[in-house]
């Protein structure tokens, strides 16, 4: 193994594979307690999805004098299409006084409260959510239905509201970590079934991949509770898919590199040193790409989009430890019989260049210019799509791919009610300036009614009901006509907060992160890939191809959630989410495509290296790519449009980035570009052989191994 390198050596050394082994086995047990707390830990509240210096933000903080800031109120209503009866008020009265000696209410229910039209009543039931988040909201929303389920004929029952939404969302959520990780499990499984075309390798990066999300789970786990990361069901899930996909992605790559070197060496070991030295620098650059790139997330001003950076980062760090040690240890330690039925053994033919990616290169050199321009072009009609997105944030009703009974409750509330009843506009400000802040609260276009205040520790606690419901762009600019009313209140120091502007402000603050955070990736993602290819004018081609493949990506998916799906809008964090995603994901497969065709070019030219790298790394990319897309498209199968708008976008982007990008774009700009691609470095001034030159190349097979 002379000249391996010791770090490549040490985790299928005839020995030290047993160390590795016996280290991992330890860090599973070590793992198991705090990965299993995981979900636990997780922190659902309102603050952790919010912009952490919005001004909802410092409301909800400020009302803590006024009511616990974990109190979520449930809007309960109860219609009759013919007019509510004195029975049916009774009834509902009963339920009231039920409902206040519920666990988690601890301060007094309001109502039942009449209709003007005489159709329907209302309750507010103020739930304390404590420590327990969702699983609290879920547990009262389910005493509640069982009151309410004790009423006369033909009286209506609905629970919405922030808690009857949160209940709902929890409802959606519940068990997504083991959904999630079985369906990416089940895609993985079938695509390497599929890849290998073996009984028994895709057992091995399946178990690296799993211990791996089980790793990461515990590190997660320890940031959350020793560091105040802040994890919820989004990042958790995410994480899943991200260990799964990306680790995958990684093991596919040194899988196909052993399988080449096993039939250049007799000793499996040294096979396995090679493979990871040819293939260890390229897979560590790709993984620490996605890694700088989710990083990059720290700088958003949404807490929910700030804490999936590093818990993203951490799960691919760890999946990147679990490929590059663990996975080595374990093919090497089975043998070269894991590849049963096609096992490759000393001195087999590579019939990497006969592939059907080395016969696509070769038509792609036959006119390398027109395919490049054809595809770009094709690319960017597909990108026009975009201007049909709406990523405006989704109301509560958008929010769910089905119609839960919160959604049908709102528009019970919005029939019978003041549309914005059960989710006032909240006001703070100096108690000595009360009766000013209410007088200029009252004065607000779109305001129904407001509340007397309520003072505690020197500050006035007001509400206002608004005339539209919360999510609407009617409360969004009733919001803004607040704010600048109660702002005008000299000496007040008074702020606006609720429903609707907690929408408002989530809404503004997606749309700074992605002006900031997009520009920030692909400044890391070019300098990356020029420290990797000791080039300037390859990595900025590359960060173009990748840009292109986004925009493609979006607008196509933007078809699909409007035309297809019927969804009819997206979420705001929508584009910056796709984006991270599909350019640090991307980004590898660039990596794993031009660090061969580096390699090779180094010896053969940039034209026949291309054609030797398209042909090497085609099959692995295309079989990194599905399992990447399938993984992130089990996301879809959640009953949420944002986790599912996710999926299906960086789904679809990934398929266009392996399939077409990578193997057809990219390729046909190397050969049309030649060496003149390496600018400025040295390998610019190696001059391509000529066809003649090229076609007598003595040792194809060789320079297909890269050796």
């Amino acid at each position: 193994m002379a000249g391996t390198g010791r770090l490549a050596a040490l985790p299928c050394g005839k020995v030290s594979k047993w160390i590795v082994l016996g280290l991992w086995i330890i860090a599973v047990a070590v793992c198991f307690s705090p990965a299993g707390k995981l979900t636990g830990a997780q922190d659902n509240d309102a603050v952790s999805w919010l912009p952490g210096n919005a001004e909802s933000t410092e409301v909800l903080k400020a009302t803590a004098q006024f009511s616990s800031p974990d109190e979520i109120p449930a809007v309960l209503v109860y219609e009759r299409a013919g007019g509510v009866t004195e029975a049916d008020k009774q009834a509902v009265a009963g339920h009231a006084a039920e409902y206040g000696k519920l666990p988690d209410v601890d301060r007094e229910v309001i109502g039942p409260i009449p209709s003007e039209d005489g159709k329907a009543l209302q309750i507010l039931v103020p739930i304390n959510a404590g420590s327990g988040g969702w699983e609290t909201i879920g547990a009262r929303a389910d005493d509640i239905r069982r009151v309410a389920a004790e009423r006369p004929d033909g009286l209506s029952f609905h629970l919405t509201g922030p808690g009857g939404f949160a209940a709902d969302s929890q409802e959606a959520f519940a068990g997504i970590d083991g959904k999630l990780l079985y369906s990416a499990a089940a895609v993985v499984i079938i695509i390497l079934l599929l890849t290998y075309r073996s009984p028994v390798l895709w057992l091995l990066p399946l178990i690296s991949a799993g211990i791996a999300l089980f790793a990461a789970q515990a590190v997660v786990y320890l940031l959350a509770t020793k560091a105040d990361l802040t994890v919820n069901a989004q990042s958790a899930g995410i994480l899943t898919v991200l260990v799964f996909g990306a680790g995958t992605d990684y093991a596919l790559l040194l899988v196909a590199r052993y399988r080449e070197e096993l039939r250049r060496h007799q000793d499996r070991h040294e096979a396995m040193a090679v493979a990871l030295h040819r293939s260890g620098p390229a897979i560590f650059a790709s993984g620490s790409t996605v890694v700088a790139g989710m990083l990059c997330l720290l700088l958003a001003s949404m807490n929910s989009t700030r804490g999936l950076g590093p818990v993203a980062a951490v799960g691919i760090m760890v999946a990147l430890l679990a490929m590059l040690t663990l996975l080595p240890a374990l093919l090497v330690v089975c043998g070269r019989w894991v590849f049963w039925p096609l096992r490759p053994t000393y001195g087999s033919d590579d019939h990497t260049e006969t592939s059907v990616w080395g016969r696509i290169g070769r038509r792609i050199a036959v006119r390398p210019r027109l395919t490049w321009v054809t595809t770009t072009v094709l690319l960017g009609a597909a990108a026009l799509g975009m201007l049909t997105l709406d990523a405006n944030g989704l109301s509560n009703e958008e929010s769910f791919t089905g119609t839960p009974d919160s959604v049908v409750g709102e528009k019970v509330v919005a029939a019978h009610f003041p549309a914005g009843a059960g989710n006032p506009l909240v006001v703070v400000g100096k108690a000595d300036h009360a009766t000013e802040i209410r007088t200029a609260l009252s004065s607000v276009q779109g305001i129904a009614s407001v509340a007397e205040p309520q003072t505690a520790g020197g500050l006035a606690y007001i509400e206002g009901t608004m005339t539209d419901a919360v999510d609407t762009q009617a409360a969004k600019d009733t919001v803004d006509r607040a704010r600048a009313a109660v702002h005008a209140v000299a000496g007040a120091d008074a702020l606006a907060g609720g429903g609707a502007a907690i929408v408002l402000d989530t809404q503004r603050a997606s749309n700074h992160d992605n002006k900031v955070i997009i520009p920030v990736v692909l400044a890391v993602v070019l300098i990356i890939l020029a420290l990797l290819l000791r080039a300037l004018l390859a990595p900025v081609l590359l960060v173009a191809t990748v840009v292109l493949s986004f925009g493609a990506a979006l607008g196509i998916s933007s078809l699909v959630f409007h035309h297809l799906l019927g969804f009819d809008g997206a979420d705001s964090s929508l584009p910056l989410f796709v984006f991270v995603f599909l350019v640090a994901l991307g980004i590898d497969y660039n990596i794993f495509l031009m660090t061969r065709v580096h390699e090779e070019s180094k010896v053969h030219g940039t034209r026949r290296g291309a054609l030797i790298g398209v042909a090497a790394t085609g099959g692995v990319i295309t079989s990194a790519g599905l399992v990447l897309a399938g993984t992130f498209a089990v996301l879809a199968t959640m009953p949420v449009v944002a986790f599912a708008e996710i999926g299906i976008a960086v789904a679809l982007g990934v398929l266009l980035d392996t399939i077409v990008v990578r193997s057809v774009l990219v390729t046909a700009l190397n050969l049309d570009i030649g060496r003149h691609l390496w600018w400025p470095s040295k390998l610019a001034q190696k001059r391509d052989p000529s066809p003649a030159e090229a076609s007598a190349d003595p040792e194809p097979e060789r320079a297909l191994a890269g050796n």
